[in-house]
């Protein structure tokens, strides 16, 4: 289980949701990169719905534990074998809900954090099931430093979002250029299911995803929040 402390307090938050549900193509740069890139069942439209879909929660380590990339993919010899890091907001959920509304979604945030959504791309884009195992490798969902509360956060539709590969920015972005802001996330994801306290929403990534390889390090940093940073390590 994954500890973190709350910020400005002498508290702990222990990371245990009953579901972590994330956004893809929530950006619409993003979208374009992947487009780009060739990503199964990316056409470039922007949706007319969020787009959902599950990590599972043995993804999750805290900061400075490592990201490991499972030696048996090796066995698969893809000519292009890659995994990404993919910035993104993190909100937990603090009180059951269902069927919320959007104006009072906000009223259902615990607090903020960061997350890594890493993804095996080879399965990602073949695998007949769609993106669930690609996106549910063990360690494929860093979380932290610190769990912000939804009262001190700010704003949390207007925060710089960025991703540094071993000291280098490759991606910069501000999550008020999210498609489905964060109330009509909640509204829509509570309409399909009920949403428990602890539950974990990712809000998406913005453009400048790419490959980690072993010995890398990555970090992301979203405004109010800190630094989650976490090695790379091969199997």
């Amino acid at each position: 289980m994954v500890v973190l402390p709350v910020a400005d307090t002498d508290q702990v938050y222990y990371v245990s949701p009953s579901k972590i549900i994330a956004l893809g193509l929530n950006y619409a740069d993003h979208i374009q990169e992947s487009v780009s890139a060739k990503a199964r069942g990316i056409t470039g439209n922007i949706p007319k719905e969020p787009v959902l879909f599950a990590k599972t929660s043995n993804v999750l380590i805290g900061p400075d534990e490592p990201i490991i990339i499972p030696k048996y993919i090796r066995e698969y010899a893809f000519e292009n074998p890659r995994v990404d890091y993919e910035a993104e907001l993190a909100l937990i959920i603090k009180e059951q809900c269902k069927n919320v509304p959007a104006e009072e979604a906000m009223d259902y945030v615990f607090g903020y954090t960061c997350m890594n959504d890493v993804s095996q791309r080879n399965f990602q884009n073949s695998d007949a099931s769609g993106w669930f195992r690609g996106k549910s490798l063990d360690t494929f969902g860093p979380i932290g430093p610190v769990v912000v509360l939804a009262e001190d956060i700010g704003d949390p539709q207007n925060l710089r979002i960025q991703t540094r590969l071993n000291g280098r920015i490759v991606q910069d972005s501000n999550t008020r250029h999210m498609i489905f802001t964060i109330p009509e996330i909640i509204a829509f994801i509570s309409r399909q299911i009920t949403l428990l306290p602890g539950d974990i929403i990712m809000t998406g990534t913005p453009q400048g995803v790419g490959p980690i390889k072993d010995g890398d390090t990555v970090e992301i940093e979203i405004e109010n929040i800190g630094v989650l940073s976490n090695p790379v390590r091969e199997e």
